[in-house]
Order: C-alpha cells, then sequence, then structure tokens
C-alpha cells in the first residue's frame, strides 16, 4: 500500500507540474491529396507535446492554461518540409467566478519547419529546432503573459526563456518568422515585453486583469465604477507612453486583439466616453468598436 501511495503522489506531483491544457487543430485545406498523409497524426503529436511538456521549472502549482493552437498547413514538400499559419488563443480564469477572458490572440504566418510522419517530439530548449523550438517559444509566451496577469512582472522568467528561443533560432536557415521585421515577429514580441519602455505597459497590464477581478467579485455598484475607474486608469497609463514606445509594437497589437471586446464590455456603461477617443488613438485597428460605443450615445 505505501508504495501505491508513494507512486500516486509521484503522478500528482507531475500533473501539476504540466502548465498548458491545449487544444490543437489543423487544416489541410491547402495541400494537395498527396501530401496530407505527410501530417497525419500531426494534430495529435503537438498536442501532446504542449500538454506533457514541463516549461516551468517543474514547481507549477496553479491550473493549467487553457489554449489552442489553429495550424493551417501552406505548403508541403515530399521530402517534409511544411510552411503554416498559427492562430493561438489562450484564456485566463477570473478570479472566483466561471467567467473566462480571452487573454491571448496572435495570428502567426510564417511557420516554417521539418516533419516526417510519427516522429516523436523531444524538448530540448538549449537547442533549436524549428518545430519545437516554435512551440516552446509559444508555451512561454502564453505562460508568461498568464503569470502577468496575476502577479505584477510575473512572467519575466518565461518571457526571457522566449527571447533566448529567438537568439538560437536567428542563426537557423528556418529563420523565417523569428528576427524583428515587418508589422509582426517573435523576436519583436519577446523583445519588447522585455525592454524597460514597456515596463509601464505591464503594470497597466496587471492593473487590467486585477481591475476585472475586482469587478466580478463586487458586492455593491459603487465597487464597479471602482473597478471602471481602474481599468481606465490602466488604458490611461498606455496612452501615456506615447513617444516611449511603438505603438505598433506587437506587444500592444497583441493585447488589444485580444482585449478590445473585454474593455467595450466592460467599460460601456461608464459614464465617461472619452475613454473610447483615446482608444481610437492608441488602437486604430478596433476603432469600429469604438465608435459603436460613442455613437450609442
Amino acid at each position: 500500500m505505501k508504495y501505491f501511495i508513494a507512486a500516486l503522489l509521484v503522478l500528482t506531483s507531475v500533473a501539476f507540474a504540466q502548465e498548458l491544457n491545449c487544444n490543437v487543430t489543423v487544416n489541410l485545406a491547402n495541400l494537395t491529396t498527396s501530401n496530407r498523409p505527410l501530417v497525419t497524426g500531426f494534430d495529435v503529436a503537438v498536442t501532446n507535446y504542449m500538454n506533457r511538456t514541463i516549461f516551468s521549472n517543474g514547481n507549477w502549482q496553479n491550473d493549467k492554461i487553457d489554449c489552442s493552437m489553429t495550424i493551417l498547413f501552406l505548403t508541403a514538400t515530399n521530402d517534409g518540409n511544411f510552411s503554416a499559419q498559427v492562430i493561438l488563443t489562450s484564456v485566463r480564469a477570473v478570479y472566483q467566478s466561471s467567467k473566462t477572458l480571452q487573454m491571448l490572440r496572435i495570428n502567426d504566418g510564417n511557420w516554417q519547419f521539418i516533419y516526417q510522419k510519427g516522429q516523436g517530439l523531444i524538448s530540448n530548449q538549449g537547442s533549436f529546432d524549428p518545430l519545437t523550438s516554435f512551440l516552446d517559444y509559444y508555451a512561454n509566451i502564453i505562460i508568461g503573459f498568464n503569470e502577468d496577469s496575476w502577479n505584477n512582472l510575473g512572467g519575466t522568467p518565461y518571457f526571457n526563456k522566449a527571447y533566448k528561443i529567438c537568439n538560437l533560432a536567428t542563426t537557423s536557415s528556418f529563420s523565417p518568422g523569428w528576427p524583428r521585421s515587418g508589422l509582426y515577429s517573435r523576436q519583436a514580441l519577446a523583445e519588447d515585453i522585455l525592454d524597460d519602455k514597456f515596463l509601464p505597459f505591464r503594470q497597466a497590464y496587471y492593473q487590467f486583469y486585477y481591475s476585472i477581478d475586482y469587478f466580478e467579485n463586487k458586492q455593491d455598484p459603487a465597487d464597479a465604477y471602482k473597478a471602471q475607474n481602474l481599468i481606465v486608469g490602466a488604458i490611461n497609463t498606455i496612452s501615456g507612453l506615447g513617444g516611449q514606445i511603438d505603438f505598433s509594437s506587437p506587444v500592444l497589437r497583441t493585447f488589444f486583439d485580444a482585449n478590445s471586446g473585454t474593455i467595450v464590455n466592460y467599460l460601456g456603461s461608464y459614464p465617461d466616453k472619452s475613454i473610447f477617443k483615446t482608444l481610437r488613438q492608441i488602437d486604430p485597428s478596433h476603432t469600429a468598436q469604438y465608435d459603436a460605443v460613442l455613437n450609442s450615445n
């Protein structure tokens, strides 16, 4: 009996050490009929990798983070070279509530890698592999943003890991999508989030999610207004960074792509609608959502 209990404790500790609950789907519509069998079981392999690999130091004690990866294959060759677009999302539970909030929504259109049908995916975060390093990178990004929302600057260790992966990738023949270039790159996201210039943004990010936790646990209407003021304060902090940071940074775009709808939901009843004019300036991609609130009054 004592051996059974010891084994159970080991299994329990391993379960807690895993951080992600990732749902993976693949879309093969762009591949020829003859090439589609080359990636049979790819979704299962990626799912197992994301949900079984330990990305922290093995002391994870929090709930698993719900996330998803939609992999749209773009090209394939018979010798196992692939390119794909990946849409990544993650959600965060609201404190002491059944509600969840979208935390990340990233559209990465430039993933190039090698895969042989049936190969095992083995984690080695000290060297670069165009397949598993991509998965490691985004696992750390997911965990990092999640931790930043619960603890002020709590995601730093994971962002550092993501940045190190970017450095390994730059000398690879599979570097497209990694170095800083264009509107979005993996290096730009990791590099900017660690830049001291973005420190006030990260503090505002933590305040934003704390505010929603506070709102959903309000005891009276006055608490709801206090929570809205905190959300507005977080937005004004971000707005005040103009001239210090580039508002086209993937850090800002990632935040607003995931949270523009949440902002509208929680501030739609806020009496001072001028905050939506501020949002139009710092987040022009979602102007239509903000205009809808402004024009409804």
